[in-house]
């Protein structure tokens, strides 16, 4: 089966990452398929979760983060359309297309960044949230950069971003992080509910409601993007980013040293 299903009902679009073995941790291919997904999307309203018993941990680290070799060019082509911004962020963060992220399980690293582009979060019980980005010795890409202190206010933000803290639903409820945390089997019934409610509406009056907040709050996210996208380049050279992706994949504690 394909790592991404599509699946289009009443206007109301359902893109599930579907890597349960992987916890969903993105490939260049996965990453290529969800950009391609949202912008030829005609839904009027788009949902985004993911099976098994993680919403997406991030990058692939033995593809993405654990290899020295470059992206594939088609990748990397990608990104020069986009100005550095990873493409399928600026999919995401440049459709007027309502999102809503149904989080049914863990989301970390680049997981957190998908569900920080969604206009509406939904969380299972079971969902939990962090922005690992610093524990690679990573800068986080550009929604954690633009979208996370909106939410959740500067000095939370901050925390969230220095730390590499993990938090459950709950916290991520009564920090603003998400708009609501409900049963895990009730969490594709309450997406469904807010998507179908938004689907009903006038879908022109939708998109420029979407395209004015965007205008209106955000910042230009291909400049932040190329911002980050400069960061984490240079930073996967350092020997903190090498050794927490080695401590990672070896299982242990890293060891910092500042180089």
């Amino acid at each position: 089966m394909s790592d991404l299903l599509y699946e289009v009902n009443d206007h109301v679009g359902v893109i599930t990452l579907n890597r349960p073995e992987a916890m969903n941790s993105l490939t260049y291919q996965l990453y290529a398929d969800l950009e391609d997904t949202v912008r030829n999307s005609e839904a009027r309203a788009l949902i985004i979760t993911a099976t098994g018993r993680a919403f997406c941990a991030g990058d692939d680290v033995k593809q993405i983060l654990g290899n020295p070799e470059p992206a594939p060019q088609e990748f990397r082509d990608r990104s020069k359309k986009t100005g550095g911004l990873t493409p399928a962020a600026d999919a995401l963060l440049h459709t007027d297309i309502p999102v809503i992220a149904a989080v049914n399980g863990a989301a970390v690293g680049w997981g957190m960044e998908l569900a920080l582009m969604a206009d509406i979060r939904v969380a299972s019980v079971n969902a939990k949230f962090g922005e690992l980005f610093v524990i690679r010795g990573l800068c986080c890409d550009a929604p954690g950069l633009g979208r996370l202190a909106q939410l959740v206010g500067r000095e939370k933000a901050a925390e969230l971003l220095f730390t590499g803290e993990l938090i459950d639903a709950e916290t991520a409820h009564a920090i603003g992080l998400v708009g609501r945390v409900v049963p895990h089997e009730d969490l594709m019934d309450q997406a469904h509910e807010i998507a179908g409610k938004i689907a009903r509406n006038p879908p022109l009056a939708v998109q420029a409601l979407k395209a004015g907040l965007r205008h209106t709050l955000e910042p230009d996210w291909r400049d932040t993007g190329r911002w980050a996208s400069e960061q984490i380049g240079r930073l996967r050279t350092t020997e903190d980013s090498k050794e927490g992706v080695a401590a990672f994949l070896e299982k242990r504690e890293p060891v910092y040293t500042g180089r």
